[in-house]
């Protein structure tokens, strides 16, 4: 094997691609803080009971761990912002109102989560802490859509696909069940396998298992959730859920919206709402985001919390490439007058080239469309033939 070669699913980024990366980043963070979100900048480690408290098996699985050298103790390698994001609302900032946070940067699978996909993501990422009721879902809708118009997606190119994790619990609320029924149910409800929710439920109360086998079927748009007031309205807490989706589905404008109520992807993350957005070209939702109000519980502070995330490298996978940028090319002459005509150019924002002696400049990002030509001791920008 070659000394350069990377592990698999880890990929270097290239010029071209990496400024188009860095332009959807600054988009996406100054779309942010036009809304009021505040930038904060987790550390990429953290000792591996602060990053993994709370999370569930599913990211314990994703966390490259190793040990500190200084220390002695077991770290973890981010493969998720928002624990560090709710930590950092928890412990640090500890305000009594609503906190607006968003985030940039790298995590790290153990695997990647699906085919071809990348094990070092750019995760980008926005949340609201301290606000319960439906305008902070609301706007974290709003702000994703906006981040995704801001990049250059069309509105009406995108799909919002929405579920409720809460419609679940209240059609099982009373039964026991233990860790690993509760998850062959979930399974098959995701897998819209009718036949193994049958057998799973054969021996629930009529309610709870006419509803559970209801829910498969009920995907699609607006009207789903018209069939799923008449087939769950009866389950405690069913009700809100689907009025509430009601609701923040009226709020969007421009944009396709469907459901798939039986859709419980991250079920033990989301307490609330939960939502997925898709766009032509994207193996999967480019976003995802939704309500959990428990992420801050590990760390002492229980508060609301709504949010999302999508991984910069896949958002730039289904836009198109950038032109390249149009630049000046310039001799390399030791001379103050150039110099200074160099630097105006540059401080007005273009970007001047300077040709080193005897070698042209070999660049994929820029295109020199002029150069800096001297006339009569003067130096002009005058258009490449």
């Amino acid at each position: 094997m070659s000394a350069w070669a990377l592990p698999d699913h880890i990929a270097d980024v290239l010029p071209s691609e990496a400024r188009h990366i860095e332009e959807l980043r600054r988009h996406l963070l100054d779309t942010a803080r036009g809304y009021g979100y505040e930038l904060v900048i987790p550390p990429m480690i953290e000792h591996l009971e602060s990053l993994l408290s709370g999370t569930g098996e599913a990211l314990d699985l994703q966390t490259f761990k190793l040990v500190d050298q200084l220390s002695g103790r077991s770290l973890g390698l981010r493969a998720d912002t928002t624990p560090q994001v709710a930590r950092i609302d928890a412990h640090l900032l500890n305000r009594q109102g609503v906190a607006r946070l968003c985030y940039c940067g790298a995590v790290l699978h153990t695997r990647p989560d699906r085919p071809y996909a990348t094990r070092e993501p750019l995760q980008f990422g926005a949340e609201i802490y301290g606000h319960a009721g439906l305008q902070a879902d609301t706007e974290t809708l709003q702000l994703a859509l906006d981040g995704l118009r801001a990049v250059g997606l069309r509105p009406d190119a995108a799909l919002v696909d929405m579920a409720d994790v809460r419609i679940v619990r209240a059609l099982l609320a009373g039964l026991t069940l233990d860790a690993a029924a509760l998850a062959r149910i979930h399974a098959a409800l995701a897998a819209k396998d009718d036949g193994e929710l049958r057998a799973l439920t054969r021996d629930f109360p009529a309610a709870a298992r006419e509803g559970l086998l209801a829910l498969p079927r009920l995907y699609g748009d607006i009207n789903v959730l018209d069939e799923a007031e008449r087939a769950l309205g009866a389950a405690p807490g069913a009700a809100l859920a689907l009025a509430q989706l009601r609701m923040l589905a009226g709020g969007l404008e421009g944009v396709r919206v469907s459901f798939d109520l039986a859709d419980l992807r991250g079920y033990a993350y989301y307490s609330a709402m939960r939502f997925g957005i898709y766009v032509e070209g994207a193996a999967d939702a480019l976003v995802r985001g939704g309500r959990y109000d428990e992420v801050g519980a590990v760390f002492g502070r229980n508060r609301p919390a709504v949010g999302f995330s999508l991984d910069l490298r896949e958002l730039v996978s289904v836009l198109p490439a950038p032109s390249p940028r149009t630049a000046i090319r310039a001799p390399w002459l030791d001379q103050q007058g150039l110099r200074v005509v160099i630097g105006l150019l540059r401080r007005a924002g273009e970007t001047v080239v300077c040709v080193l002696p005897g070698h042209d400049s070999e660049i994929d990002e820029f295109h020199c469309d002029r150069e800096l030509v001297e006339h009569d001791g003067v130096w002009l920008v005058q258009p490449l033939c």
